[in-house]
């Protein structure tokens, strides 16, 4: 999955740039900008933990009853990103019109789909869950906020490569300037928030709970274990 995760955001990548080099548009505002969405910075992230988790598994995991805490705070994290990674595109932005042959279909599925699926199955089937403390939460949340203030912050410093509109942000929930303005992009970074309060306390209290169980009800030894 982290290979497939890679291979996704490199080939969305190399199209970006070429088509902005196609256009005459500049490539450090493209890739600056590619890196700026939520879906690449989340996917990104996912990729490096999932790769870091593997790694572990085949070097010391097989042995261990419970991931490291630093790791099970990173898988914890990503797959909060990327559950809502995947709710916000498909329920807001699956329908927004794009520039024809801007997107990779297949490593569209990958970013906005397929890799939150797959954090979301690894959340209820994986092992050696640790029970992480509550206080986790700021750690998760930490991250989507920095991402708006920077989101924010940049947004009227960047002129749009494709439109020339002296502002470009990632995603037009985000866009002031549209119908709306800032009560619409409150509105919706409220509502964001709260979704990812909500996920990330949910994959926390399932970490915990799988936990427990794992302690509670321990796997039977079986002559082969012995």
């Amino acid at each position: 999955m982290a290979a497939l995760t890679v291979a996704a955001i490199v080939a969305q990548l190399v199209r970006s740039v070429s088509s902005a080099i196609d256009a005459g548009r500049d490539v450090a505002t493209i890739v600056s900008n590619f890196f700026s969405f939520f879906t690449i910075l989340s996917n990104t992230a996912a990729a490096v933990v999932l790769l870091w988790t593997a790694l572990w598994f085949w070097t010391r995991g097989r042995e261990a009853d419970a991931e490291p805490r630093g790791l099970a705070t990173a898988l914890a994290a990503v797959t909060t990103y990327m559950v809502i990674t995947g709710i916000v595109y498909n329920l807001l932005l699956r329908g927004v019109a794009l520039e024809p042959g801007a997107v990779v279909g297949w490593s569209n599925e990958v970013l906005h789909l397929v890799g939150p699926l797959f954090l979301l199955a690894d959340l209820f089937v994986g092992p050696r869950r640790r029970a992480l403390p509550w206080r986790s939460l700021w750690w998760i949340v930490a991250f989507p906020l920095v991402w708006v203030a920077y989101t924010m912050v940049r947004g009227p410093l960047i002129t749009n490569p494709g439109t020339g509109d002296p502002f470009w942000y990632p995603y037009p929930f985000l866009n002031p300037n549209n119908d709306g303005g800032w009560t619409s992009v409150i509105l919706y970074v409220i509502g964001i928030a709260i979704a990812i309060l909500a996920v990330a306390s949910f994959v926390l209290w399932w970490g915990r709970r799988t936990a427990e169980r794992a302690v509670v009800d321990p796997v039977p030894q079986t002559a082969d274990t012995l």
